[in-house]
């Protein structure tokens, strides 16, 4: 019997394809790159990034590079056990209530999560609590659109590098004005860019001719897009540095 539409079992049935730059999950693959190009390096040996809903661990050569302590957190043990063989310091737990101190984090990544919860603003206050004051925030997640789910759904499913069938369930897609006033709320300061895969960079993909496929930046964000920001720092403390997305042309 096929597994309902969102069902996290399906990571179990598909734990091989982690680490497959060509398989189910060959764009998270390019997503962890894009999230690394807003995070800033370390400004310390000690200063630790958190990935919520880690899965496999595919951020891990990303901070790695860039000097955090990685801690990924997750309900799935099989996605857990791959991060751990990655470098991951692992936790097992609810994107919903992390088990992790107030303030531990100088970046949290929450990437390809919030539209696979029913309250995405919950998961929003995590990242919250979990950052330090001026730590850095990177999301990303599909829009609640009209075109969302014919493209990020109907069609996505079908095309080489699209996400594994089922796995997005449209009626938990994010509405983008309720996340930004959400996050102001929570002291976050939040901005959101449209992405989309660059086309270029798939046809060379699809050829064998490149092994990952850049995400451009967009000015639209209807159908995938990212958010980067900060917890608001308490007057006069530092930050480690900006955290913008890049304005690179899309192509």
């Amino acid at each position: 019997m096929p597994l309902a539409r969102n069902d996290p079992a399906q990571y179990d049935e598909l734990a091989d394809q982690w680490w497959q730059p060509a398989g189910g999950f060959a764009m998270l693959h390019w997503l962890a790159a894009s999230r690394a190009e807003h995070i800033p390096p370390a400004a310390s040996p000690d200063a630790v990034l958190v990935d919520l809903a880690c899965g496999g661990g595919l951020m891990a050569p990303h901070v790695r590079r860039l000097g955090y302590r990685h801690i990924g957190v997750d309900l799935g043990a099989s996605g857990l056990a791959l991060a751990r063989d990655h470098g991951v310091g692992v936790v097992r737990g609810s994107v919903l209530a992390v088990p992790l101190a107030d303030g531990c984090a100088d970046v949290v990544v929450c990437g390809e999560v919030l539209e696979h919860v029913e309250d995405d603003v919950a998961v929003l206050a995590e990242c919250a609590r979990l950052l330090r004051p001026g730590g850095a925030l990177v999301v990303d997640a599909i829009a609640d659109s009209r075109l969302a789910g014919p493209v990020a759904v109907t069609l996505a499913e079908r095309i080489p590098g699209g996400p594994p069938p089922g796995i997005h369930d449209p009626a938990l897609f994010v509405d983008r004005r309720r996340l930004l006033a959400a996050a102001d709320r929570l002291g976050l300061d939040l901005r959101l860019v449209g992405l989309r895969p660059s086309v270029r960079d798939l046809l060379a993909w699809k050829r064998g001719r490149r092994e990952g496929v850049r995400m451009r930046p967009m000015r639209w964000s209807g159908i995938l897009f990212a958010g980067y920001g900060r917890r608001r720092p308490a007057p006069g403390a530092r930050t480690v540095g900006p955290v913008t997305p890049t304005q690179d042309a899309a192509r």
